[in-house]
């Protein structure tokens, strides 16, 4: 509950950054729905990945770090799955730049 109470609350936020924006484009003509639209998209590209991004680290985190500690030979196969994991942030990184700049 927590979690959707943090992701409504900083959706609202990100509303009030970009209404200004909107509202000059409005001005100059340009259609504001479509940038508000776009801006939307891609806040919620990078917000929702980069949470499941830091969920997936600590899942994988905390169990490499549980079969370490019984074989310590385990580090170098356990490092490519957190990378892996955060991945997912950067994927979420470049749909939202593609959003914008497309």
């Amino acid at each position: 509950m927590k979690r959707l109470a943090i992701v409504l609350a900083l959706v609202f936020v990100v509303s009030f950054v970009f209404a200004q924006e909107s509202a000059a484009a409005a001005a100059e003509g340009e259609s504001a729905p479509s940038s508000i639209w776009k801006y939307f998209a891609a806040a919620l590209a990078v917000g929702i990945s980069c949470i499941a991004g830091g969920i997936a680290v600590a899942q994988i985190g905390s169990a490499a770090m549980g079969a370490m500690s019984e074989n310590p030979e385990l580090s170098g196969k356990a490092l490519p799955y957190a990378g892996l994991a955060e991945g997912i942030c950067l994927w979420g990184f470049l749909v939202a730049l593609l959003i914008l700049v497309l």
